[in-house]
């Protein structure tokens, strides 16, 4: 190989590996045992976090993260066409802080759950409770809306000890 192709290989790993250093623990599988493990001190569940979001609008999505090197519970909403970001405590549950969402792939995967949640009947709150119910001993970590064949459904991901599973619940 040429010295300009190296050096282009080497630029393009390190462009890679710094944009790596960005992305949270559970997004696009990240660190699962990192966030097993933050949960274990979690008592805030994902179903309070919904509930607790509905003052900013309606939740169209939610997740457990590590965001900073520290779990926290962050729920997408949609009020009119505006999104916003709300972050609860994972302990208490309470809301930290609510921001309106500006990052264009953020303001994306809002989009994409909005339509979703456009074709819904069921709340993402009793589409969780339904999965973990369904799964004793599990506890929800996330839930995201997506569309299927024309059909909104929402993939819940449950958590049991260290282990991970996702379930996929109908939202018409």
């Amino acid at each position: 190989m040429t010295p300009r192709a190296i050096s282009l290989i080497l630029l393009v790993a390190t462009i890679a590996f710094s944009a790596a250093r960005f992305v949270p623990a559970w997004a696009e599988g990240g660190d699962d045992a990192a966030l097993a493990a933050a949960m274990k001190n979690a008592t805030a569940t994902l179903q309070g976090g919904l509930k607790a979001s509905e003052a900013q609008g309606t939740p169209i999505s939610a997740k457990f993260e590590i965001e900073d090197g520290k779990l926290q519970l962050s729920i997408y909403t949609m009020k009119g066409n505006d999104f916003m970001e709300v972050v609860a405590d994972p302990n208490s549950g309470a809301i930290a802080k609510a921001e309106k969402i500006t990052d264009a792939g953020d303001l994306k995967e809002a989009a994409e759950q909005k339509a979703a949640m456009a074709k819904a009947k069921v709340p993402l709150l009793t589409a969780t409770e339904t999965a973990v119910k369904a799964n004793a001993g599990s506890r929800a970590v996330s839930v995201v809306p997506e569309l299927k064949n024309g059909q909104a459904m929402a993939e819940v991901t449950l958590l049991q000890g260290a282990a991970f599973k996702k379930v996929t619940e109908k939202l018409d």
